[in-house]
């Protein structure tokens, strides 16, 4: 025990250096048993900020999910670098829309109609999962066509350049970056010149990355995003049977400032523009049964495996069941 307060200790140490240089306190992992308050935690809704007292709202843009934002320890940060990771490329649109759930908020909240979305992407990323509905933008997230500004470049580094001089435009509300794999211009300096130019302009930069791996970056926030099943549509009768519901995401927490694990499956509410989770349990099958038949039941007794058919004319060969598919070699051309 001792030991491990020891750690605990040198953790927070270190975390309020980082802090004093980013200037800003820092959080910590769990709040503090005693009920006192200690620095860098809110206290009473406030931050200590180095021009003095601040809303902690200031800080953080809430999800509107409370376990969500509570292990964020308030949110996400607004001025900042956030990665959104889709993990294979056919989950382009799940990280995608989750981006954009994010950005909606964000639009929502600061309620400025002159306030702009620019998406910029390189080409192989727009080839591959294709450019975001601009008449499906405004039905489902309140995002204006005029409002949204595409951007599409060949090169990574050129998509970066792009996201740090718009970062400078104030009618530029938010920029989503997206690109494909792990290039090498995205790296730990790369990204941490466009974490600081957040940070200068006090405005949020979303890192989509689509069939990436996790690798070290300077964004305090990264969110691993997947399709989730969709519920069936709540009518005042009740579920509409053969419906679909409202969008879902599987959301997992890959890295935060206090770095706490979570894992969630979000809906998002079209018309109120809101995050809502929902609990693994309450969803419905990804595939149902076949029109007018149902599963049949289990069958109770034991499985046998039976050797196929002129098996000790063959020699000595090993069942088949000891050979499965994923290790046999691929044939190559």
């Amino acid at each position: 025990m001792a030991t491990s307060a020891v750690a605990r200790d040198v953790v927070f140490a270190l975390r309020r250096k980082i802090a004093k240089i980013e200037g800003t306190l820092a959080e910590r992992l769990a709040p503090p048993s005693d009920g006192q308050s200690s620095a860098g935690q809110p206290v009473a809704g406030l931050l200590v900020r180095r021009n003095g007292l601040a809303s902690a709202r200031d800080f953080f843009l809430p999800t509107g999910v409370e376990r969500l934002d509570e292990i964020l320890g308030g949110g996400l940060p607004r001025a900042a670098l956030t990665e959104i990771h889709g993990t294979e490329t056919r989950n382009a649109g799940a990280a995608a829309g989750l981006a954009l759930c994010l950005v909606s908020r964000m639009l929502k909240e600061r309620s400025r109609p002159q306030d702009l979305v620019l998406w910029v992407g390189t080409t192989e990323i727009f080839r591959e999962a294709g450019l975001p509905y601009v008449p499906g933008l405004s039905r489902f997230f309140g995002i204006l066509a005029e409002s949204l500004l595409f951007a599409e470049a060949p090169k990574p580094a050129d998509v970066l350049w792009i996201a740090e001089e718009a970062a400078r435009i104030e009618e530029i509300a938010t920029i989503v970056v997206e690109m494909r794999g792990n290039p090498r211009s995205v790296d730990l300096t790369a990204t941490r010149r466009l974490h600081r130019r957040a940070q200068d302009s006090g405005r949020p930069i979303f890192l989509l990355r689509q069939s990436a791996e996790p690798e070290p970056t300077a964004a305090p926030v990264r969110l691993v995003a997947a399709p989730a099943p969709a519920t069936l549509r709540q009518t005042l009768l009740g579920p509409l049977a053969g419906s679909i519901g409202a969008p879902a995401f599987a959301v997992e927490i890959g890295k935060s400032r206090t770095a706490l694990p979570g894992s969630f499956i979000l809906e998002w509410n079209p018309d109120a523009r809101t995050l809502a989770e929902r609990s693994p349990e309450n969803r419905v099958a990804v595939v149902s049964p076949s029109r007018g038949r149902t599963r049949p039941p289990a069958q109770a007794g034991a499985v046998l495996a039976f050797k196929p058919a002129g098996g000790e004319a063959a020699g000595d060969q090993s069942p088949r069941e000891q050979h499965p598919a994923h290790r046999r070699p691929r044939r190559a051309g």
